[in-house]
């Protein structure tokens, strides 16, 4: 046994890869068994490329674990040619050479000697000498080998650009060979080709090669990259000149030294440049043509049916007699349009009738013997809508069957069974909480939806627009081109709640009562950051549970923003430490964004189409399984595995999913979250600080969103007068679209 002292002096050792205990594809981390004459040692590090059988030279420190025992922690290591007759037998035979194993290997090995691995690469021919090698497998067996050769070469040489494990071998999957030629002429491409490489990072590699700061392919490069940022904030289109002031800031070049770029983009017909208002605007190609293909099949879907008015009046008052209820004019107008259109958009505010005319719809076209299809765009929405209906609801992601992509094609682009050519079979398709649908996934719909089959749209067009680009809802509603019922009257069940009456008066832009007399709705006046933490954790710990009757996780704290005091970054610091403190029986990671323990409240922050889901019963057997997690999706951390480096999530109607340690950036903690990222959910309790910050962020619609969101109790904790503020202040964050000026020309 060494001396401690010893210990941390780097050693090497040589062997044989005997075998691959452990491997994480993302990262590289490997866990291996190194075979010595007489030892077999265990080694743990990055690999970025290796394969039993091989004879590798590696460096580093042994040391122990408190599980495993001892270990050779590697620092680096070389896969060194096989010399001897045997190392190149157990080489060949690993099963690193497809189509080759231990017997086959052995006779090749007996056949060339140790002229073996020098026959193979320059005289491959000769292979088929021995006996069960056609020419064809001796050409194949060839290529295998010069291709693990050039792969390893390739992965060293990638390295030295800090390129990941995992992102060397997309670029090597992608380019081959030829990725020496794009990193010396354009790394640019990388981000155009390779889904996770963005221009900030080709920018990084393009430097170290030496790639001129003012070169084309930078500055067209540049333009493409602020243009997929205008559309993650949203934009479908950005304004020209704003479009030169941001790629200028970025690239530190001068605008009017773009303009030539610009002209090459739009030859190219990677860019769109039109002008609206007098001014020129410029759109990505592909969010272009498909806003006004959206256009196109919204107008296509637009039929009048002949419709017997008196009869359908006569069908509706005896619904309304079956069911108990009475609509209003405006309730009726919904029912009487989604009969007699293809087309029709319900929109309306909290408590105003749209699930009573959704279930009257519903229940008459059942009675015609019509077929119908219910969605929402998420998981918690569907719930909701399968809740209210009494009828299955699905996300719209569910019901395009999202479809996991081919192996060989890593995209993060969404891949649906149903399209055009595979249109959904039904007679109706009802879509509730339309507000956060974005141009993609209206775009995915329309085309499963043929002409003849009812679509109708439901939403509150003052909630806030869309995560992802564009304002679906309310530019369909200001095209003025296809019918919508605006529903308006609060009923008198919903009246009696003050999140129903106060949603309202905030979006009238009327002052709203904050004298705690209220059951459902108060205001606790804090003007102390730390006070106001302080009453957060108070209330979602003690008080609130037993009000509404829901667990502490239940309730969910919104704030207007990410940064700052009471911005989303630190209240879910401290709210973790609160809620779910550190414990042995728990096991926790720390990553870049922070640390991730054993229950913990997480969200999901970006859409990831290839990740997969499975629903497993008590006996851990597998019951269900699908593709897609989906921006704001919520769950717990059930488990950390620091072995295999997996941290597995179970997000609502128990599906469960796990992440490598590499995908962990797409998860963030979610005791606090923004309120854009609880559009379309509903919580027992809503508790939301409310002091100061930025006038964009702190106005009408985020207030009204907020509120809405609250089941059975709202609670606003902080200024009185920032409320009454954030009422007044009806400046929202602008957002370039033009669906409705796109319907509008059609």
């Amino acid at each position: 046994m060494p001396f401690l002292g010893e210990w941390d002096m780097a050693e090497q050792y040589e062997g044989y890869v005997e075998k691959i205990v452990y491997r994480n594809g993302e990262n590289g981390y490997t866990v291996l068994s190194l075979s010595q004459e007489e030892d077999e040692l265990t080694c743990v590090g990055v690999f970025p490329v290796i394969n039993e059988g091989e004879y590798i030279e590696v460096t580093g420190n042994i040391t122990e674990h408190a599980i495993y025992g001892e270990q050779i922690k590697v620092d680096s290591y070389q896969v060194k040619e096989p010399e001897d007759t045997l190392a190149m037998e157990r080489y060949l035979g690993s099963g690193a050479i497809k189509g080759i194993g231990p017997a086959l290997a052995a006779r090749i090995v007996k056949k060339f000697k140790k002229e073996t691995f020098r026959v193979i690469e320059e005289e491959p021919e000769r292979i088929s000498e021995v006996k069960g090698i056609s020419e064809k497998k001796a050409r194949e067996i060839a290529l295998q080998f010069e291709e693990k050769r050039e792969m390893r070469n390739a992965m060293m040489f990638l390295q030295q650009y800090g390129i990941s494990n995992s992102m060397a071998v997309k670029i090597y999957k992608e380019y081959g060979g030829r990725l020496y030629e794009v990193l010396r002429e354009n790394p640019y491409r990388l981000a155009e080709d390779i889904s996770g490489i963005g221009f900030k990072l080709a920018d990084e590699i393009a430097a170290k090669a030496g790639i001129s700061p003012d070169s084309d392919f930078r500055i067209k490069a540049g333009l493409l990259y602020m243009l997929s940022q205008a559309s993650a904030a949203g934009h479908i289109y950005i304004p020209e000149e704003l479009l030169l002031r941001k790629a200028s800031q970025l690239l530190l070049v001068e605008p009017k030294v773009m303009e030539r770029q610009l002209e090459e983009l739009s030859l190219d017909n990677r860019i769109i440049r039109k002008e609206r208002d007098g001014e020129p605007i410029v759109y990505s190609a592909a969010l272009y043509y498909m806003e006004m293909n959206c256009a196109r099949m919204l107008l296509d879907l637009n039929i009048r049916y002949e419709t017997g008015e008196e009869l359908l009046i006569r069908r509706i008052e005896a619904l309304e007699e079956e069911e108990g209820i009475v609509l209003d004019d405006m309730q009726r107008t919904a029912v009487l349009e989604g009969v007699k259109n293809g087309f029709l958009v319900i929109t309306g505010g909290p408590g105003t009738g749209k699930t009573t005319t959704i279930n009257t719809l519903i229940r008459l076209f059942k009675t015609e013997g019509m077929d119908i299809l219910l969605a929402a765009p998420t998981g918690r929405a569907a719930k909701r809508m399968s809740e209210t209906t009494g009828c299955e609801a699905q996300t719209i992601h569910r019901l395009l069957e999202l479809k996991k992509p081919p192996e060989e094609k890593e995209s993060s682009s969404m891949a649906f069974e149903r399209n055009e050519r595979n249109p959904l079979e039904t007679d109706v398709i009802i879509i509730d909480e339309m507000s956060m649908v974005d141009i993609y996934l209206l775009y995915a719909l329309l085309k499963a939806v043929p002409a003849g089959t009812r679509l109708i749209l439901v939403g509150d067009v003052n909630q806030l627009p869309s995560v992802g680009p564009g304002n679906v809802l309310k530019d369909i509603i200001d095209s003025h081109c296809f019918n919508v019922v605006k529903l308006s009257k609060i009923f008198r069940q919903a009246a009696e709640s003050d999140i129903i009456v106060n949603a309202h008066k905030i979006n009238r832009g009327e002052s709203i009562s904050l004298d705690n007399k209220s059951r459902d709705f108060f205001m606790l006046k804090r003007e102390n950051t730390n006070v106001i933490i302080q009453v957060l954790v108070y209330l979602i710990r003690e008080k609130l549970p037993r009000y509404v009757k829901a667990g502490s996780f239940d309730i969910q704290v919104l704030t207007p923003m990410r940064k700052g005091e009471l911005g989303v970054e630190r209240l879910n610091r401290v709210l973790q430490e609160c809620l779910n403190p550190p414990s042995e029986e728990k096991k926790e990671k720390e990553f870049a964004h922070g640390i991730f323990r054993e229950g913990d409240k997480v969200m999901q922050i970006k859409n990831n189409y290839q990740m997969e889901w499975a629903v497993r019963n008590s006996f851990g057997i597998t019951v269900d399984t699908g593709m897609g997690v989906f921006n704001g999706d919520t769950g717990i951390i059930k488990e950390i595995n620091h072995f295999a480096e997996l941290v597995t999530v179970e997000f609502e109607e128990e599906r469960q999913v796990e992440y490598r340690y590499g995908d962990m950036e797409e998860l963030e903690l979610a005791y606090a979250i923004t309120v854009h990222k609880a559009q379309g959910s509903e919580y027992p309790a809503v508790v939301m600080p409310v002091l100061a910050g930025p006038a964009m962020l702190f106005n009408r619609n985020i207030l009204y969103t907020a509120v809405t969101r609250a089941r059975s109790c709202v609670t606003l904790v902080g200024s009185e007068d920032m409320v009454q503020h954030m009422i007044d202040n009806v400046s929202e964050q602008r957002r370039y679209s033009s669906l409705a000026e796109r319907i509008q020309e059609m």
